[in-house]
């Protein structure tokens, strides 16, 4: 007897429909997969037959295959274990053929019949849609995040005896609804823009950045407070929107990351990977990728500390994303596209001591200094839209009244900038000004005559790059919008200048 049932298999970023076939026939007993399947996919037969043994259901003496198709595809994963136990259950008669059929089916088996989470299951469920399903059953525990697809019956299960319950009882289960609403999920940080002594430069800096989605390199001493203000960044940006919490939860669902108790992610990402981490972990690795650190922070902040202590390799790999926005990776199977637009953030010390240029203090020589800061490129630097000195923090601020602005009120200043950029740029393909390309940047950031006269002197004075120029004016542009200007002023280029200066003052 033939059945077969729908399943899916992750690749790249899109969920592949994969129709896993049984067919039980007469001939020597045996229990067969096809269908270019990896060595943990085949592992599948045992677990099913010792799952279906101990809910007491025995396999008869016949001849069983099982085929996941398309075979040019190799399929890897445990979430075939479901859709291979519902196939041949199908074929046993255990569950009738008409009830399996167009059914979407994905989870992993215990040896006692229990149903584990996998991963992947919302961009499966999406396909699933798509295709037309009836009904998916997936993992109990994966409930609530293949509930976020509205518009198909969702089937948790946590056993392979309630999986075949449910679905000789599928015309029952059509009408369940999800209590669940998306927007009772609570949004929050642990940290506050407030927690910080002093520091007003610094809390500006990331004010721009935050206000243009620019990238920020913070500079200074051991204990000035960088990677604390770096922190509280994600506290002072918009709260997700649906389509972006979405968005952010398929690609924490693929790289299986997605916390169980909670099925969408509801506050924007901080990642912040050490600095041992190789190219790869960044870029996504891999015979077929899963998403790396640039893609987990995508629509969110990706936060690099002790910069130069990352190896050349791993930094030089974020030039592509920083500049386009997403990032290409190309193995033996093909070539996947990874979304990778994120706000990108960086701390460092000026010297591998961290007291440079204070010559009291620091101890290192000039080679030691040159070859640490060049361990960062120009061309990387370039991507880098404000650059911002951290002095060291006086006693007074640190013991004095902390009466600096809260997150709540920074993140309005923020907001009004975001809506402002909005109605700028309207539904042509650009969110904020520091999505702007070259021929965007005179269209959309007009000047003074002063200040067209300050940018020229300041191109040929600090010797800038086009890229270098163009970014100056999205930054000030940024600022103009703060000050709800439509035009940039001499100010609001000469503060953007003063962003730039410190990189020349380190990498002259």
């Amino acid at each position: 007897m033939f059945s077969s049932v729908l399943s899916a298999f992750i690749f790249g970023m899109e969920a592949v429909p994969v129709r896993v076939e049984a067919d039980v026939s007469d001939g020597l007993p045996s229990f067969s997969m096809v269908g270019y399947v990896s060595s943990q996919v085949k592992e599948a037969q045992d677990r099913v037959k010792t799952s279906l043994k101990n809910i007491q259901i025995e396999l008869p003496p016949k001849k069983i295959t099982v085929n996941l198709a398309p075979a040019d595809i190799r399929k890897e994963g445990a979430g075939f274990d479901l859709p291979v136990a519902g196939a041949v259950l199908a074929a046993l008669g255990q569950i009738p053929g008409e009830q399996a059929a167009n059914i979407m089916m994905m989870g992993e088996l215990s040896l006692n019949g229990e149903i584990r989470g996998v991963s992947g299951v919302l961009p499966s469920v999406m396909m699933a849609k798509e295709q037309g399903c009836r009904a998916c059953v997936i993992p109990a525990k994966n409930l609530k995040e293949g509930q976020l697809v509205k518009g198909i019956p969702i089937i948790g299960v946590s056993s392979l005896p309630e999986m075949i319950q449910k679905l000789n009882k599928l015309h029952e289960l059509k009408d369940q609804k999800s209590t669940w609403n998306w927007e009772q999920e609570p949004v929050g940080y642990d940290v506050d823009f407030s927690d910080i002594c002093g520091q007003e430069s610094l809390k500006r800096a990331a004010v721009i950045a935050a206000s243009g989605m620019h990238n920020l390199l913070l500079i200074g001493a051991p204990g000035a407070g960088k990677t604390m203000l770096a922190q509280r960044i994600p506290t002072i940006l918009p709260e997700l929107t649906m389509e972006e919490s979405l968005e952010i939860t398929k690609i924490y669902s693929i790289a299986g990351l997605l916390p169980p108790d909670k099925p969408i992610i509801r506050t924007r990402p901080f990642r912040s990977p050490h600095h041992t981490s190789s190219a790869q972990a960044l870029a996504g690795g891999g015979r077929i990728p899963k998403p790396g650190e640039v893609t987990l922070a995508h629509r969110s902040v990706l936060f690099l500390d002790e910069l130069p202590e990352f190896s050349k390799s791993s930094l030089e790999i974020l030039r592509q994303p920083l500049e386009e926005h997403c990032i290409h990776l190309s193995r033996v199977n093909g070539t996947f596209t990874f979304p990778a637009n994120f706000m990108f953030l960086a701390a460092m010390n000026p010297c591998p001591c961290g007291y440079f240029p204070d010559q009291n203090r620091c101890t290192c020589t000039q080679r030691e200094i040159h070859r640490y800061l060049h361990k960062i490129s120009q061309p990387l630097l370039d991507r880098i839209d404000l650059c911002v000195e951290a002095p060291a923090i006086s006693w007074k601020e640190m013991t004095g009244e902390r009466s600096g602005q809260s997150s709540a009120q920074l993140r309005q200043q923020v907001i009004k900038a975001h809506s402002i950029q909005r109605k700028r740029y309207g539904n042509g393909g650009i969110l904020f000004n520091s999505d702007l390309k070259g021929r965007d940047v005179d269209r959309y950031c007009p000047v003074t005559p002063d200040a067209r006269k300050m940018i020229e002197q300041a191109f040929t004075t600090l010797s800038l790059s086009a890229r270098g120029y163009h970014r100056i004016l999205k930054v000030a542009r940024t600022i103009a919008d703060l000050e709800a200007e439509e035009v940039i002023h001499k100010k609001h280029l000469s503060e953007a200048l003063a962003y730039r200066m410190l990189d020349k003052k380190y990498w002259r």
